[in-house]
This record gives C-alpha cells, structure tokens and sequence, in this order.
C-alpha cells in the first residue's frame, strides 16, 4: 500500500500533453505514472495522439473507462438508461427559447475513473477509507488562460498541482515549447459529439467521413420526438428539442464555413475561445 502519489491528469490535448513531455524532459518533477479516462468518444486522431505519448515518456500511461458515453447516449435516447449527462443546446418547442443542459458527462466519465484509479493506486480497495499520512498530488493540465478552472481538490488527501499556472504559461506557449523540442501539435481532445465546439472544430471532425455521418446521427437521435414526449411510466418528459450545435440548429444544416470562406471577416468566428471573453 502506497503512501504518496503523484499523477498527471492527461487528457491528451495541448496542456496536459505539454506537461507529459515536460516531464519526461525533467523540466517538471517526474510523476509515478499519468492517468487517461476515455469517454470512448474522442475522435481516432485523439487516441492515436494518445498512444504517441505513450511511446514518448519513460513512466505508465493507465488508460481507464468507467462507462462508454457514446453507448450510454444511445441507450438513454431509447429511455434505456438515464437522461443525457452532455450539456446539450436546448430550444423550447412552445417559445423558442434556448438554453443548455447541466453537464454531467465531465465528472462521471473523466474525474470519477481518475480517482477511482488513484484510489486502486494507493492500494485501496472499493469503500475503504483513506490511511493517515496517505497523500496524492495530482498534476493538472490547465495553462494560465484558464486560471479560472483551477480549483482545490475537494478530497483532503488529494493537492492539486498547477505547474503550467504556476509558469503563466498559456496554450500558446506550450505549442511554442512542444514545436521547439520538435514535436507535432496534438488534437484538440473532446468527444466528437462535444456541445461546446466552435465551428473550426465541427470542421475538423468533418475531416473523418465515418466520425462526421456518426455525429449526424447523434444530432438527429437527441432531438426524436417520439422518444422524448413521455418516460416509460407515461409522465412528461420536457417541451424542449436538443441539439448539438450552439445555434440550436440541426447540425446537418448549420454554415459551418468560415468568416472568410462567406465574403466576410470575424475575429470572433475564428476565435479559439481561449481568452476568456
């Protein structure tokens, strides 16, 4: 049974990818292994990235799942399984007021495999408490752009570590730092299905006929009317359609071009999102 831990958190997009190689190249302190939950929903270049980290570092990269997401959306569009987790665009079908759903998905399908396995880690087995003196740090990928997702860890025996923060290193400098020791940009890591795509994004999974006519469906799924209008016990479900796209417009017929593909120039259509406004 171990006594202290110390994880990356990987998700496998630029932050966390930065931070695995940083490690190996000793510029951060070296971690006992990094931990990947898959959603089983990342788009193929994802995994594929994913398995280049791996032969890129020195320590174990635990890959872990706790339930498959894109399963758990077909079963619950089929009132199989409980109601969307995904923060899904919304558009009441009386007012045509739009809005979005809680997010659900990140805790259970990325944070709860993590600590689950931090916990089989330190040798814990399924209900037993922590030991005293038992502590983990968990090394998170998030950059000085986004210094207000960093957050203390609510378990007292888990510190979350922030070293791209604690450099004021943005998403931009850990491109700059990954090309300069002459590695290739990684995917953006997210389902394929994420709501929270810019139109860049839903472009770039375009790119993969398969993952794109899969993500069509999805859209089309969440929105069946006739799986929506009652729960099985004949109560009312709710009078609002889903959609995947931030319009709340059928995916299959958003202009997904870009500014300039339409005549036209906006910073704002182009934007990463990653300033904060």
């Amino acid at each position: 049974m171990k006594q202290n831990l110390r994880v990356l958190s990987l998700g496998a997009g630029v932050q966390s990818s930065a931070l695995a190689l940083m490690i190996e190249h000793g510029e951060i302190p070296m971690v006992d292994c990094a931990i990947f939950a898959d959603t089983g929903a990342e788009p193929q270049k994802v995994y594929e990235w994913l398995e280049y980290i791996k032969s890129q570092v020195s320590y174990p990269v635990h890959i872990v799942q706790w339930r498959d997401l894109k399963k758990d959306l077909y079963s619950a569009a089929k009132g199989e399984y409980k109601g969307f987790t995904a923060p899904f665009h919304t558009r009441n079908r009386e007012t045509g007021k739009t809005g979005i759903l809680m997010r659900q998905c990140t805790h259970d399908y990325k944070i709860k495999p993590v600590l689950t396995k931090i916990r089989e880690l330190l040798g814990l087995k399924k209900g037993q408490r922590v030991k005293p003196g038992m502590h983990v740090e968990q090394i998170m990928g998030i950059s000085w752009d986004e210094i207000q997702r960093q957050k203390v860890n609510r378990l007292p025996y888990i510190t979350n570590v922030y070293p791209l923060i604690e450099r004021q290193m943005r998403r931009h400098n850990c491109i700059n730092w990954m090309e300069e020791k002459g590695y290739p940009k990684p995917p953006r890591s997210a389902c394929t299905f994420c709501p929270f795509r810019s139109n860049i994004e839903w472009r770039a999974i375009q790119e993969n006929p398969k993952e794109w006519a899969e993500v069509l469906e999805i859209d089309e799924m969440i929105r069946d009317q006739e799986k929506f209008k009652k729960n099985k016990d004949g109560s009312k479900k709710f009078n609002d359609d889903l959609y995947l796209h931030k319009s709340a417009q059928p995916l299959k017929d958003v202009d997904l071009r870009s500014a300039e593909e339409k005549g036209q120039y906006s910073l704002l259509d182009e934007c990463e999102g990653m300033c904060g406004i």
